[in-house]
């Protein structure tokens, strides 16, 4: 009975250290998403290139778009000019 307890208490560890250690990088935060029907918004957003997006949506009725959450990111470039 003691060595049950000791294991379900492992294997619960185990799975508790699974769940909050740190995961990878999400997949929202590539630039471009693959939607269309099925797949709903943003949509695959796991490519790094439109190209890559293109290649995969070929055939599988989707298109690419840029990842809406990628873009609200984005710093923006060049200097504000001011009119005043």
């Amino acid at each position: 009975m003691r060595y049950a307890t000791l294991a379900l208490l492992a294997t619960v560890a185990a799975g508790a250290a699974t769940m909050i250690s740190p995961t990878p990088a999400a997949a929202y935060d590539y630039p471009y998403c693959a939607q269309g029907r099925g797949v709903g918004i943003p949509g695959e957003c796991s490519y790094q290139t439109y190209a890559q997006c293109m290649a995969s949506a070929s055939g599988r009725g989707l298109y690419c778009n840029v990842n809406p959450r990628a873009a609200l990111n984005q710093q923006p470039r060049g200097r504000v000019y001011r009119g005043y």
